[in-house]
């Protein structure tokens, strides 16, 4: 008589033992949390430094071809993205505060807390292209 192909009984986990494994896992997760929490405004954060960073290469765009910065954004080749509240992916608002002749400052101002501490992350930049965070999260 043949021997059966798969005949072997094959050690599974049950139920039981998968949401007890899925529990343990929750309960690193709530561990670690709290230490990643930095990490994740830091990266976030980084959208902020490169729309700066671009606002800044078109307000020195903008200078070049007029000798002076611009309060409106809609002269330069800036689009800001869009946030949350507008159906986008942006975490941040942006604005021209001021600018004159020889000298411009622009703000990204967090529209979403990342944290749950209850302060909004705030970057500038001005004519000197460093971004600077001047309220962190």
């Amino acid at each position: 008589m043949a021997k059966p192909l798969f005949s072997k009984r094959v050690k599974a986990l049950n139920l039981q033992e998968t949401l007890i494994v899925l529990a343990i896992i929750g309960i690193l997760l709530l561990l670690a949390l709290p230490n990643l929490m930095p990490l994740i405004s830091k990266a976030k954060s980084i959208e902020a430094q490169t729309q700066l960073k671009a606002l800044y290469n078109s307000q020195t765009t903008y200078r070049y071809m007029y000798s002076k910065y611009t309060m409106d954004m809609n002269e330069l080749d800036f689009a800001p993205p869009e946030t949350d509240k507008e159906n986008g992916t942006a975490n941040y608002r942006y604005e021209i505060l001021s600018a004159t002749n020889a000298s411009f400052k622009a703000r990204a101002e967090a529209i979403t807390d990342f944290d749950g501490d209850g302060v909004f992350n705030v970057w500038e930049i001005d004519e000197n292209g460093n971004p600077k965070q001047l309220i962190k999260d």
